[in-house]
C-alpha cells in the first residue's frame, strides 16, 4: 500500500461569490444536456414532499428535473441586465 504525504487543502472562500458561482465546472463531454446543465444541486426534502413533486411532474407529463429547473428559473430570473 502506497501512502502519500500530501495533504488535501480546503478550497479558499471566494472573494467574489457572483464570479465563483458563474464559473463553469469542468465536465466530460456527455452531449447537449451536459453542456446545458453542468451543476448538480442536492437538497433534502421529506418523503411526502418528494412524492408530491413526483406526482405533479407526472401529471404535467414532464420530468421532475425539468419541472424544478423551470420553477427555479422563474423564482431566480437572470438579472444580468440590471447588475452593476
Amino acid at each position: 500500500m502506497k501512502t502519500s504525504n500530501q495533504k488535501r487543502a480546503f478550497a479558499a472562500r471566494p472573494s467574489d461569490p457572483d464570479t465563483w458561482v458563474r464559473t463553469p465546472e469542468p465536465h466530460p463531454d456527455n452531449g447537449v444536456k451536459a453542456d446545458l446543465f453542468t451543476a448538480r444541486l442536492t437538497i433534502d426534502v421529506t418523503p411526502e414532499l418528494r412524492g408530491r413533486i413526483k406526482v405533479a411532474a407526472f401529471r404535467r407529463g414532464i420530468t421532475v428535473a425539468d419541472m424544478l429547473r423551470d420553477l427555479l428559473s422563474r423564482e431566480f430570473p437572470d438579472d444580468t441586465e440590471g447588475a452593476t
